[in-house]
């Protein structure tokens, strides 16, 4: 059975490369648009009332099959997540990226001075292409200066993901974020898995049906999976995920997490080694 979340399918209008297996009103061919913004909501509906399904970096592609009253609704080419951005957040696509953000968190300002008032914030992941470099700052097209301080090659990758989730502590729960300005366990998990160059689906079911389960014993780096919840081993004991009970990315004991979940009956589904 296909996932919804992933089918470019409405009732009134479907990509035209599923004519045959889907049935609507009318089909429309996709056009390639990138974001133009940090980072932008991809929601669930039409409106900035919507729930947040997931949210989309500078630069990412989203494949648009319509624009209509300042909303685009297409599928996301990172994960494949359909749902709808705020058009004015889209341009067609620019040159392709040189470099990424391997902070946290990166400002950008609008010339290549700290003193300067920042004009936006880029999230770890973000890919960008770099025109100029002056005094420690790179110039990024659409956005601004950028401290190489914050700035890897496209190819450096993290392999100690765990290591790299506990950067994100005290973020704040964000369901359907998935930067360190607010995410959601899946959002959190995507993201680091990514920075160890692990391809990684949006949402925690997905998650658990791509990864393979049965990691004896318990180590670091482990994803532990609930119904709904999953969450990274720091080692034997401990898991750190962005959880809605603290409102934030937290550490604490598995037996602590296990037993909070478990009054609500809830059992662990998966343990998996990605």
């Amino acid at each position: 059975m296909s996932d919804l979340r992933l089918v470019p399918a409405r009732p009134d209008l479907a990509a035209r490369r599923l004519s045959a297996t889907h049935q609507a009103l009318r089909y429309a061919d996709g056009e390639m648009m990138a974001v133009a913004v940090d980072r932008t909501p991809l929601r669930t509906g039409p409106s900035p009332a919507a729930s947040l399904a997931s949210e989309m970096l500078f630069g990412e592609a989203i494949e648009v099959f319509e624009i209509r009253e300042g909303w685009a609704w297409g599928q996301a080419l990172a994960d494949g997540y359909v749902g709808y951005v705020a058009a004015v957040a889209l341009v067609p696509p620019g040159p392709a990226p040189t470099h990424k953000i391997i902070a946290p968190r990166a400002f950008v300002f609008p010339g290549p001075d700290l003193k300067l008032p920042i004009e936006g914030a880029l999230a770890l992941g973000t890919q960008v292409c770099v025109s100029d470099a002056r005094d420690g700052y790179v110039f990024v097209p659409y956005l601004g200066w950028i401290s190489t301080h914050h700035l890897g090659p496209l190819d450096q990758s993290v392999p100690d993901y765990a290591g790299l989730a506990l950067r994100f502590l005290e973020t704040p729960y964000l369901w359907g974020g998935r930067t360190a300005f607010g995410c959601d366990c899946s959002g959190l998990v995507q993201t680091v898995l990514a920075a160890a160059g692990i391809k990684c689906p949006r949402d925690a079911d997905q998650q658990q049906a791509t990864f393979s389960a049965g990691a004896e014993p318990v180590a670091r780096g482990d994803l532990i999976f609930w119904k709904g919840h999953v969450g990274i081993m720091t080692d034997a004991e401990n898991i750190v995920h962005a959880n809605a009970f603290h409102m934030a990315v937290q550490v604490e004991p598995l037996v602590q997490t296990r037993a909070r979940y478990e009054a609500k009956d809830l059992f662990i589904q998966a343990i998996c080694r990605p």
